[in-house]
C-alpha cells in the first residue's frame, strides 16, 4: 500500500518573528533546518522511503523537502533528488531538456497550487500588533474562517479550490500507482489536503493545527482511498 507522507515546512523566520508570511519568499531560521532534519531521522527510523516529491514554489517548502531527503539517504533509496523545472518556463534556459534517470534520480515537482494562502494586506505584519490594530476577533476570523479572506487576501477555500484539485490530478495518480509520495507544503494548502483525506467539513478544518516539521503519513490503497494515519510526533 503507498505511503503519502504530508510534511509542513519547518519553523521559517518569519515564524519565529510571528509575522504573516503567505506568498513572501521568507527561509526557515536555524530551528526550522532542525525541525526538517528530525522530519528524515523519523522516516528513517520508521523505515519509510520515498519514490517521489511534491513541494510548493516557496523556497522554504523546498528546503525542508531536500532536507528531509537528503538528511538520510535511505529515504530516496540511493537516488539523487533533483528539482523538476517546468518545461514551460523559459528561464530555465534548457535544463528541462534533461530526461533524467528513473532508476538513479527522485523526482521533485515543485508547483504553486501548494503555495500557502496568499494573505494579502497583512503580509509582513506582526500578527500581535496587527490584533491590536483590527481587534482580535476579526483578525481570528481573517485566520481561521473557510471563506472570509484578509484584505486583499484568499481564504482557505479559495487555497482548496487550488491545492485540492493538484492533489486529486498530480499527486492521487502517483499514489494510485503505488508510489511513496511526500508532499512537503503549507499549514492551508496541507489542510486543505487534510480535508479531503479525513472527511472534514468547514469548522473541522479550521480547528486542524499542524505543527512544522511533523510528518503525517497516510496508507493509501490502489483506489486512492485513506485507510490509515499516523503522525509521528
Amino acid at each position: 500500500m503507498a505511503k503519502l507522507i504530508l510534511l509542513r515546512h519547518g519553523q521559517s523566520l518569519w515564524n519565529a518573528a510571528n509575522k504573516f508570511t503567505g506568498w513572501v519568499d521568507i527561509p526557515l531560521s536555524e530551528q526550522g533546518r532542525a525541525e526538517a532534519t528530525i522530519a528524515s531521522c523519523k522516516l528513517k527510523n520508521n523505515k519509510y522511503h520515498v519514490d517521489v516529491c511534491f513541494t510548493s514554489m516557496l523556497f522554504r517548502a523546498m528546503e525542508t523537502a531536500v532536507i528531509c531527503l537528503t538528511e538520510c539517504d535511505e529515504i530516496c533509496g540511493g537516488k539523487t533528488p533533483i528539482i523538476k523545472h517546468d518545461a514551460t518556463d523559459e528561464d530555465w534556459h534548457g535544463w528541462d531538456k534533461y530526461e533524467g534517470s528513473q532508476d538513479e534520480e527522485l523526482p521533485i515537482y515543485p508547483c504553486s497550487a501548494l503555495d500557502e494562502r496568499y494573505y494579502g494586506e497583512l503580509q509582513g505584519l506582526n500578527k500581535t500588533q496587527t490584533a491590536e490594530k483590527y481587534g482580535k476577533e476579526k483578525v481570528h476570523e481573517w485566520r481561521r474562517s473557510f471563506s472570509v479572506p484578509p484584505p486583499g487576501g484568499e481564504s482557505l477555500e479559495d487555497t482548496m479550490k487550488r491545492a485540492l484539485p493538484f492533489f486529486q490530478d498530480r499527486i492521487l495518480t502517483h499514489l494510485k500507482h503505488g508510489d511513496n509520495v511526500l508532499v512537503a507544503a503549507h499549514g492551508n494548502s496541507l489542510r486543505s489536503i487534510i480535508m479531503s483525506l479525513d472527511n472534514l467539513n468547514p469548522e473541522e478544518v479550521t480547528q486542524l493545527e499542524l505543527a512544522t516539521g511533523v510528518p503525517i503519513v497516510y496508507d493509501v490503497d490502489e483506489s486512492g482511498k485513506a485507510t490509515n494515519k499516523i503522525i509521528l510526533k
